[in-house]
């Protein structure tokens, strides 16, 4: 049996984390995927865009910051 490795989660941890160490927690200080660090930003598109969809980044533009609970 082939293993394929937990892409969807290694990316969406990838994102928050690189969020956090960018202090991308609200809309004055929200920085592109490509400016927090992420390696191929435009890559995977549908991750960023349920992370956005449940609630735990936002964005404004094209520019994402951590979402407060």
């Amino acid at each position: 049996m082939a293993y394929f490795p937990p892409i969807p989660v290694i990316r969406r941890n990838l994102i928050i984390t690189r969020l956090r160490q960018c202090n991308a927690v609200s809309r004055e200080t929200a920085v592109t995927l490509s400016e927090a660090g992420v390696l191929n930003p435009n890559g995977f598109p549908r991750i960023t865009e349920l992370l956005c969809n449940r609630g735990i980044i936002n964005k404004v533009g094209n520019k994402y910051y951590l979402a407060t609970r």
